[in-house]
């Protein structure tokens, strides 16, 4: 079977992107609820007076969460296409991967901070 190259391949891989946000969407509350925030805070950027580079910052740190709550729910989704038994490795798995999207929001909030504070 012959793979997809170029343009071909550029365009494939957007299709299976737009379908796990979807996906995530569709399927997962937590997404839905990082995206209304985001939503708000992407909003806020331009309500204040940042200078380009702030909000540059703050820009990306939300596109960050929203990266790393997709990467938590593969892992999830992955966990319990497995099995759905209780597991010590799969409540690790699950836990690790909440683990870095609450780092990445105590991020957002440190940014934000010493964005307005100065």
């Amino acid at each position: 079977m012959k793979s997809k190259s170029g343009c071909k391949r550029l365009f494939a891989a957007i299709g299976y992107s737009a379908d796990g946000i979807r996906a995530a969407y569709r399927h997962e509350a937590g997404f839905r609820q990082l995206l209304a925030l985001h939503g708000v805070l992407l909003l806020a950027v331009w309500c204040f007076d940042f200078d380009t580079s702030t909000r540059i910052i703050l820009i990306a740190v939300s596109f960050l969460s929203l990266a790393v709550e997709l990467l938590n729910t593969g892992i999830e989704t992955v966990v319990d296409y497995i099995s759905l038994e209780k597991h010590p490795l799969a409540k690790r798995a699950k836990d690790v991967g909440s683990a870095a999207q609450w780092l990445v929001l105590l991020m957002i909030l440190i940014v934000w901070l010493t964005a307005w504070l100065g």
